[in-house]
């Protein structure tokens, strides 16, 4: 079985490789966490068990909105104008391997609130110093 994007025949599936350490690391972040993957719903039964995850709220994307070639014809990548609507204002890091500096453009100029647009390599994936970084980034955020 595969999750239901996947299902397609003519799609390669991605290869994913898990770090068990992630869930624990995550959950030790000063965040609520949500995922922002295309797996939506379905990351709370191919991932989040295999590291250690509760079940956690998911965006729930406009596939109607999403473009063939993942960027939107302003140039951001095809989710951040969904997740800046999903923020709504509020405080948020997002951890993603496609957005570009037109993707943190848009968000300064069209987000009300701090926005982390953190970036990790999709060969690599989550490393200590990106923990490090989406730590020291909440705490810098001023009081509520």
């Amino acid at each position: 079985m595969r999750p239901t994007g996947w299902q397609e025949p003519w799609k390669k599936p991605l290869r994913v490789w898990l770090n068990p350490t992630h869930g624990p690391a995550l959950q030790k972040l000063p965040y609520d966490l949500v995922w922002c993957t295309t797996w939506a719903a379905e990351a709370n039964e191919w991932i989040a068990p295999h590291i250690g995850l509760p079940e956690l709220p998911f965006i729930d994307w406009d596939e109607e909105r999403r473009p063939v070639s993942d960027r939107m014809p302003d140039g951001t990548y095809w989710k951040t104008h969904q997740v800046i609507e999903y923020a709504a204002g509020r405080p948020f890091a997002w951890i993603d391997d496609e957005m570009t500096d037109r993707d943190r453009e848009y968000a300064a100029e069209h987000h009300g609130g701090p926005a982390l647009l953190h970036d990790v390599s999709p060969r690599l994936g989550l490393l200590e110093p990106d923990f490090e970084a989406l730590t020291a980034w909440a705490e810098a955020l001023p009081a509520t």
